[in-house]
């Protein structure tokens, strides 16, 4: 089944709405960030990322963002165009703003931690001048960062554009993306979550991005609860994610389909998943049914947990279907479905 339909008279694919950041990777790593002192930049930033990884499954991408007006500008777009990423709605920043720096510490296969220079910082100057609706009109697609909205002008920008996006039939797509960085307060985040989702055809988050999101509409649902509430909202789809438990997707006829991470042998714990939101939307865009892309993501998402960056190892489509089919010649045909 069909669960939603995109406009195929549109040329783009998908825009996306949020942080480009520098990502700095350490290669001395398994030891603690202080000891590093080695390290390699990567472009970075959740959406970022995963229009990276559609470009490479074919999709064509473009993005709304603002960038500091220096040399990290400079590095940060040019990737996006040798990805063939649209950088015509990626705006400089005029009073000095930053992209913001993440230094990611990799103590272990499985601990993890980020640290974030965010100060006066330039994706959140997106402004609502910024979006235009022609741009979103000739899209098929809009993916939100949740992220984009935890300060002005940029959470004005996303809801400007969520409802340009609505009136013009294209769809959204709502990725949570909490970060507990520039947000306030909880009442906050639940607020302008809660304010996209309800207008989202597709939404993914874990289950504390939803307990967040939905905090002042009704506490302590359970993963059915939260779909069968946000279908009633509108939403088509609802993803819920649990770690090394795998997700599940909840589809607006009272269906779900769940699917469990591939083995692999990790190297960091971060970065899986924005491999998993460009798979699985990779094959949304393609028709496929819901658990081909439940598997098609998950599989991605192990394989940037096996990777050193978050956005240069990004695979393509036939890198992903080789690994599928590795993984299951090796542990069975049913390795990641439940």
């Amino acid at each position: 089944m069909k669960y939603i339909t995109f406009d195929e008279t549109r040329p783009m694919d998908l825009v996306l709405l949020g942080r480009i950041a520098v990502d700095f990777n350490p290669v001395d790593y398994f030891q603690p960030l202080e000891d590093c002192t080695t390290f390699k930049k990567y472009v970075g930033g959740s959406p970022a990322n995963i229009a990276v990884g559609v470009s490479r499954h074919g999709l064509k991408a473009g993005f709304f963002a603002r960038v500091s007006d220096d040399q990290f500008g400079d590095f940060v777009t040019h990737f996006f165009e040798k990805e063939g990423i649209d950088t015509s709605r990626v705006r400089r920043c005029e009073h000095g703003e930053k992209i913001g720096l993440t230094f990611t510490e990799i103590l272990s296969r499985d601990e993890s931690s980020i640290l974030m220079y965010r100060n006066c910082i330039a994706d959140l100057q997106l402004c609502p001048a910024d979006i235009d609706e022609e741009y979103i009109r000739n899209a098929k697609a809009i993916l939100i960062s949740g992220t984009a909205l935890a300060a002005s002008p940029s959470r004005e920008a996303a809801l400007k554009a969520v409802m340009i996006a609505k009136r013009v039939g294209t769809r959204v797509i709502f990725d949570i993306d909490y970060r507990a960085y520039n947000w306030t307060c909880e009442d906050e985040i639940s607020i302008y979550y809660s304010m996209v989702a309800k207008n989202a055809d597709i939404i993914m988050g874990s289950r504390e991005e939803f307990d967040l999101t939905e905090r002042l509409i009704e506490p302590g649902r359970d993963d059915w609860q939260s779909a069968k509430a946000w279908h009633e909202a509108g939403a088509k789809i609802v993803i819920i994610k649990h770690g090394k438990e795998g997700s599940t997707a909840y589809t607006n006829d009272g269906e779900s389909y769940s699917i469990k991470p591939f083995p692999v042998d990790a190297l960091k714990s971060f970065g899986g998943g924005d491999g998993y939101g460009s798979g699985f939307l990779y094959g949304l865009f393609q028709g496929w049914e819901m658990i081909d892309c439940l598997e098609f993501g998950s599989a991605e998402a192990a394989m940037m947990v096996a990777a050193h960056s978050c956005s240069q190892d990004l695979p393509g489509t036939e890198q992903v279907k080789d690994f599928i089919r590795d993984c299951k010649e090796k542990y069975g045909e049913m390795v990641a479905r439940v």
